[in-house]
C-alpha cells in the first residue's frame, strides 16, 4: 500500500510505485512457476540416465529389465512427486447459506467484491471457528483458478458489528483483487498453495529435498509482493467499512479467537468428555460474551499494546507485522480530505447478525449438530451440562484417592461412609501418612480434609441433597436444593477428630445426605480425555500403538509393518471414538490406569520399564518406524515423569 504523501502523488512517483509493484508480481509468479519447472527437471534427471542405459541394450533385455527398472526408478519418482505437489483441499465442516437464506449478508459480499473489483464468492458458509477466510479450489499450484468459497464465524456473527464485518470480509475477498496487477490473484493463490503443500511433504519423499530448498528461495522472492498485497488488502478493507473498522478487526479478532479457546477449554470441554453435549453451545458463547464483557475489553487492551511488540508468524504467514499493519490504516484516516470513512467502531457493541441472519439461533443450532456432533452424548441444559462435568472431575479424584487408600489398607474403600468408618477407628490419619510419606503432619491433616470435602460432597450430589450452581463469570458453588448455602467443609474438619464423626453422621443424615450412596449404575462412563498417542511401539516385543489419556495409557495392538501407512489414522479414529466404538476398531485393546502403576524407569534413550502393582514389568522402547500423532512424544515422556515420581 503506498505511503500518505499529503493526499496526492506525482504522476512520476506513481509511474514508478506501479513499475515496482509490476515487478515484484512478475517474481512472484516466475518463482510460482519454478515449482513446476524443479519438478519437472529433477523428474528428468531421473528419466535421461535411464533412458541411456536402455537404449545401449539389445530388443529382448530392453523389455525384460527396462519395465522393472523404469517403474523402479522413474515411477516411483514420478509418483513421489505428485504426491509432494497434491494440494488436498480443506474442506471446513459448517453450513452453507444461500442468496435466499441472508440476502443481506450476500449483499455485503458483493459490495465487498466490487470495491477489490473482483468476483463475489461462489458459496457461503458459516463455520464455528472466530475466523473468515476465502480458500479458491486450485489447480497446478494455484496456476489455474477455480470455485471461490468464503468461510465466515459464527462468533463473529454473534459478537461484531456490520462494519468490522465488512472490514473482516473485505480484507479476505481483497486478497483476489486485480489492483496490484492483473496476475496479482494468481500470485496470491499459489503463495497459499505452496504453504500448505511443502510442509506436508514427508521426510521420506525422494522429491521433497529440492522441492523445500525451492520453496525457501521462493519464499524469499515473493516475500516483498505478499507484504504489499496484504496492505492493499487492508486498504480495500477501509475503503469498504472505515479505516476505524480495518483497524478495529486487527485488534479485536485475537481478542475473540481467545475467548472463544477459554469458551472451548473451561466451559465446553469439560461437559464434551463427560458424556454430555449442551443443547446451545453457541447460545453459551454469546452468554460468556456478555457475563465477561469487562474480561473482553481487557484482552482488547492487551491487544493493542501487543501490536507493537515483534510478532512469531508462521514461515507460510503472508501477514506484516500488525503494529505496520495498525500505523497505515491511521494514516490513511488521518489523511485531508480522504473518502475512506475513518470513524473508529471499535466501541460498536451491536452485533450484525439481527440484520445480516433471518434467524441466529437457528443458524447455530444447525451448525451446532454438523460442527459438535453429540455421538451418543447427552443434550442438556447449561447449568445440568456444568453439574454434570464438575461430577465427573469430582469422580476421578475422589477414584484416585480411594484406590491409593485401599491398596495401603488391605481392604476396599469405595464411599465416604468408608472413610468415616476409617477415621472413627482412628487409622484415617495412619492410613493418609503411607500414602503421602514426604508430607508433613500439617500438610497430610490438609490432604485428609480436603478428601473427606470431596468424598460429602460427592455423597450430597447421588443422595439428591445437593447441586452445582454455575456461574459465567466465577467459580461455581455447590448449594443444596433450594439455593442455601452448602457448608460441607466445616463437617469435613469434624469427621477427621475420632471423637465428633457420630456428630457429622447424624448432621449429615439431617441434611438428607447418604454417605454410603455411590456412582449410578448403568451409567455410561465418560471417555477419559486424550493427551497424545504413539504408533508403533514395542510393549513386551509386540508392535503396539499408546495412546496417553489422563487417567492412563491405552495399549492398543498395531499393525504389521505392511500396513505401516495406517497405523496414525487408525489410532487417530480410536482417539476419537466412543467406548463401543473403540471395542471395535481394536477388540484386543488394554487399559493400564496410571493407579496400578508402582513407578516408570528409563533404560536407554528409548527403552523404559514400567512396573505395575501386581509385580509385573511392562518393557516397552521404541522402533525404527514409530510415529506420532501431534503432541505424541511429549504426552508420553510427560506421562513417563509422572509415573517416575512418587505418588
Amino acid at each position: 500500500m503506498p505511503k500518505p504523501d499529503g493526499g496526492r502523488r506525482g504522476p512520476l512517483r506513481v509511474t514508478a510505485y506501479a513499475c515496482r509493484v509490476q515487478k515484484r508480481v512478475w517474481a512472484s509468479i516466475a518463482g510460482l512457476a519454478g515449482f513446476l519447472v524443479v519438478a519437472a527437471s529433477q523428474l528428468a534427471l531421473v528419466v535421461t540416465p535411464v533412458m541411456l542405459v536402455l537404449s545401449t541394450l539389445p530388443g529382448a533385455a530392453v523389455l525384460r529389465i527396462g519395465l522393472p527398472v523404469c517403474i523402479a526408478t522413474v515411477g516411483v519418482m514420478g509418483y513421489a512427486t505428485w504426491r509432494a505437489l497434491h494440494l488436498r483441499r480443506p474442506e471446513p465442516v459448517g453450513i452453507p447459506v444461500t442468496r435466499t437464506d441472508a440476502p443481506e449478508l450476500w449483499s455485503l459480499l458483493d459490495g465487498a467484491a466490487g470495491v477489490a473489483g473482483t468476483r463475489a464468492p461462489d458459496r457461503l458458509t458459516i463455520v464455528a471457528d472466530a475466523a473468515v477466510k476465502v480458500i479458491e479450489r486450485t489447480r497446478l499450484l494455484g496456476l489455474a483458478g477455480g470455485h471461490r468459497d468464503l468461510y465466515l464465524g459464527l462468533p463473529l456473527l454473534q459478537a461484531w458489528d456490520t462494519a468490522r464485518l465488512k472490514a473482516a470480509v473485505a480484507h479476505e475477498i481483497g486478497h483476489f483483487s486485480p489492483r496490484g496487477g492483473r496476475l496479482a490473484p494468481i500470485a496470491y493463490r499459489g503463495r497459499i498453495a505452496v504453504g500448505r503443500v511443502v510442509p506436508r511433504i514427508p521426510r521420506r519423499n525422494p522429491a521433497g529435498p529440492l522441492l523445500r530448498a525451492y520453496a525457501r528461495f521462493y519464499r524469499r522472492v515473493d516475500a516483498p509482493f505478499s507484504a504489499a498485497q496484504e496492505l492493499q488488502a487492508d486498504l480495500i478493507a477501509a475503503e469498504y467499512a472505515g479505516a476505524g473498522a480495518a483497524a478495529a478487526v486487527l485488534r479485536d479478532l485475537p481478542a475473540l479467537d481467545g475467548m472463544l479457546r477459554i469458551f472451548h477449554a473451561e466451559y465446553l470441554g469439560p461437559g464434551w468428555q463427560a458424556g454430555h453435549v449442551p443443547e446451545d453451545v453457541f447460545g453459551g458463547f454469546l452468554r460468556m460474551l456478555a457475563a465477561r464483557a469487562e474480561e473482553v475489553a481487557v484482552l482488547r487492551a492487551r491487544e493493542v499494546l501487543r501490536a507493537g511488540e515483534p510478532a512469531a508468524p508462521s514461515r507460510w504467514d503472508t501477514h506484516p507485522a500488525r503494529a505496520d499493519r495498525l500505523a497505515a490504516l491511521a494514516a490513511l484516516a488521518a489523511l485531508p480530505g480522504s473518502a475512506t470513512p475513518a470513524e473508529d467502531s471499535s466501541s460498536a457493541e451491536a452485533p450484525a447478525a439481527l440484520e445480516l441472519i433471518p434467524d441466529l439461533p437457528g443458524l447455530g443450532r444447525a451448525l451446532q449438530t454438523v460442527a459438535f456432533p453429540a455421538q451418543g452424548r447427552t443434550a442438556v441444559g447449561w447449568d445440568e451440562f456444568f453439574g454434570a462435568a464438575r461430577v465427573v472431575e469430582m469422580e476421578r479424584e475422589a477414584e484416585v484417592a480411594l484406590t491409593a487408600l485401599s491398596r495401603v489398607a488391605g481392604n476396599p474403600i469405595a464411599t465416604a461412609a468408608d472413610v468415616l468408618d476409617l477415621a472413627a477407628e482412628g487409622r484415617l490419619p495412619e492410613l493418609a501418612e503411607s500414602v503421602f510419606p514426604d508430607l508433613s503432619a500439617d500438610e497430610t491433616a490438609s490432604r485428609i480434609a480436603d478428601l473427606v470435602t470431596l468424598l460429602l460432597a460427592l455423597a450430597a450430589l447421588r443422595s439428591g441433597a445437593a447441586r452445582w450452581r454455575h456461574s459465567w463469570t466465577g467459580t461455581a458453588e455447590l448449594v443444596a436444593p433450594d439455593g442455601a448455602h452448602l457448608n460441607l467443609g466445616e463437617l469435613a474438619a469434624l469427621a477427621v477428630d475420632p471423637a465428633t464423626v457420630a456428630t457429622v453422621r447424624e448432621r449429615l443424615t439431617a441434611l438428607g445426605i447418604d454417605v454410603s450412596a455411590g456412582p449410578a449404575t448403568g451409567v455410561a462412563q465418560p471417555r477419559a480425555e486424550v493427551v497424545g498417542g504413539v504408533v508403533n511401539l514395542l510393549v513386551d516385543g509386540a508392535r503396539t500403538d499408546v495412546l496417553v489419556v489422563d487417567t492412563g495409557l491405552v495399549l492398543v495392538p498395531g499393525l504389521p509393518r505392511s500396513q505401516n501407512g495406517s497405523a496414525k489414522r487408525r489410532l487417530a479414529e480410536f482417539a476419537a471414538a466412543d467406548i463401543p466404538r473403540r471395542t471395535a476398531i481394536a477388540p484386543e485393546s488394554r487399559f493400564v490406569a496410571y493407579a496400578d502403576v508402582a513407578g516408570a524407569t528409563q533404560v536407554k534413550r528409548r527403552s523404559w520399564d514400567i512396573r505395575l502393582r501386581d509385580g509385573a514389568t511392562l518393557s516397552v522402547r521404541a522402533a525404527f518406524d514409530s510415529g506420532e500423532l501431534p503432541g505424541g512424544w511429549t504426552a508420553w515422556d510427560e506421562a513417563v515423569a509422572f509415573l517416575s515420581r512418587t505418588r
